[in-house]
């Protein structure tokens, strides 16, 4: 029995020890439930907490006013694969942020203020398989590059924002991705639109509500319509663009009809001329002709 608690005692200090420590970097004002997790959602924070656990793996940060996020932060905590940034101030994620290393699985910057998306801001990441940047509602532009390389991407939320167009290879760059949400954005339905329109009814299974949960507005009138109103037929006059070979006749045609026009011009000028001066020359004889008479 004395030889079982001589063995056990060491153990115990080291599990005290570990449960000290954990208690001891737990962020103020924050809660930690696990080894691993850390909670400041709601706690009115203006910059991320520190200090933090450096294997902290889920990190929940939602309803704060952080305005950034440190461009070394998932350098630092390299074990994070979980962090909730939703409704926020965040404005925009400098590039080099989230790099090709990055662990990260889950990042919600949902309900924040990004006006765009650039190319490199997600560097990368082989990791992320779900992306949230739904709910911002200055977020008009996002690169064609912008989600470039998230290889393992099965979830994208860009709903509710302010995207009128789309450029189509922003989502057929993802070979992983299985759902992705962009209703209630202001689309246009002009011909910018006609490449995304196509790629959305090829992959509607994609859509968790199908074409028919999209909206568009038509650039005559300003009317919305669903997507399943329309055709690839609504986007004919689109496809009616000028090849090289079109574009040389024309401006071929127009130089001849120029030239043609210079060349009649100089003709008729050239003959009223002419005419001006026989006129002139034959006067001189009628005269005389008055007088012999």
């Amino acid at each position: 029995m004395l030889l079982c608690v001589h063995w056990t005692q060491p153990l115990l200090a080291l599990l005290s020890s570990a449960l000290l420590t954990w208690g001891a970097i737990c962020p103020p004002s924050c809660l930690c439930p696990d080894p691993h997790t850390v909670d400041c959602s709601g706690r009115g924070l203006t910059h991320l907490p520190d200090p933090l656990p450096l294997d902290v793996r889920r990190l929940l940060l939602s309803n704060n006013w952080i305005p950034k996020i440190p461009s070394d932060f998932l350098v630092l905590y390299s074990d994070l694969v979980y962090l909730d940034l939703r409704n926020n101030s965040i404005t925009q994620i400098e590039a080099g942020t989230i790099s090709p290393s990055s662990r990260l699985v889950f990042l919600d910057l949902g309900s924040n203020n990004l006006t765009e998306i650039p190319t490199g801001t997600f560097g990368e990441s082989r990791s992320l398989i779900k992306l949230r940047l739904g709910s911002n509602p200055y977020l008009s532009m996002v690169s064609e590059d912008a989600f470039l390389g998230l290889t393992s991407l099965r979830e994208l939320e860009l709903e509710r924002n302010a995207l009128s167009s789309l450029q189509v290879g922003a989502l057929s760059q993802l070979p992983s991705l299985k759902v992705v949400r962009l209703e209630g954005n202001p689309w246009v339905c002009d011909c910018d639109f006609s490449e995304l329109f196509a790629w959305l009814v090829e992959n509607r299974d994609k859509l968790p509500n199908g074409v028919e949960g999209l909206e568009c507005m038509l650039p005559m009138d300003g009317q919305r319509v669903t997507l399943d109103q329309l055709t690839q037929d609504s986007f004919q006059k689109c496809n009616e663009t000028l090849t090289l070979t079109d574009l040389l006749i024309i401006i071929f045609s127009g130089i001849s009809v120029s030239v043609a026009a210079i060349m009649t011009s100089f003709f008729l000028a050239s003959t009223v001329h002419c005419f001006q001066r026989w006129g002139k020359g034959s006067k001189p004889d009628d005269d005389d002709d008055e007088e012999e008479d």
